[in-house]
């Protein structure tokens, strides 16, 4: 699975833009258990960070944890499918 990470100033603007794309799911995360849960419990492919928000060395620290964490799909794959699902029936 492809992986992605967009920053801006607060990384509100690239998270609300990224889920817009049919299929994405961008989560906006300034701390590594937030950008692990993105992955494990959502299944983001995107991770949004601010500069603004935090410093160089907490970002890579986030970007690490997403990067090396994995959606776990027998506790979270019913929830991230009606999600899916939702986001299918929007777009008809």
């Amino acid at each position: 699975q492809r992986l992605g990470v967009l920053v801006c100033g607060t990384g509100i603007g690239m998270a609300i833009s990224a889920n817009k794309v049919l299929g994405i799911r961008a989560a906006q995360a300034h701390d590594t258990y937030s950008a692990e849960r993105a992955r494990k419990s959502n299944d983001a492919q995107i991770l949004s960070i601010g500069a603004r928000v935090i410093g160089a060395e907490l970002a890579k620290s986030i970007v690490k944890s997403f990067l090396e964490s994995e959606f776990e799909a027998a506790r979270s794959g019913a929830k991230v499918d009606r999600i899916s699902a939702i986001e299918r029936d929007g777009h008809q």
